[in-house]
């Protein structure tokens, strides 16, 4: 049974970081992809960034570019995102996801945690 948990998410002020933290079971990332995706109120899902389970590259959406880093540790079947230098437009919840397919070309998610709130706000 595939459980997915997300964590770390919460009230930041503009500029500041948050790490995410994405604890998978009943799958491991060596042989998955793994990715973020964020829904905004009245916005559309996007896909934040993803680990390729092919190559093991990793994927952002150009809007995180430059301030997100992912990463996974394999031994605790966790993945990561720091999220630095956040901007008003970044307050979203969180999910971590298997993605259906491999990134970058991921043909949408199969299965995602709760999600985690990130609020942006001074």
């Amino acid at each position: 049974q595939v459980q997915i948990v997300e964590s770390g998410g919460g009230l930041v002020q503009p500029g500041g970081s948050l790490r995410l933290s994405c604890v998978v079971s009943g799958f491991t990332l060596d042989y998955y992809a793994i990715a973020w995706f964020r829904q905004a109120p009245g916005k559309e899902r996007e896909g934040v960034s993803c680990i390729s389970f092919s190559d093991g590259a990793t994927y952002y959406a150009d809007s995180v570019k430059g301030r997100f880093i992912m990463s996974k540790d394999v031994v605790a079947n966790t993945a990561y995102l720091q999220m630095n230098n956040l901007k008003a437009e970044d307050t979203a919840v969180y999910y971590c996801a298997n993605p259906i397919g491999d990134c970058p070309d991921e043909a949408g998610y199969d299965y995602w945690g709760q999600g985690t709130q990130v609020t942006v706000s001074s």
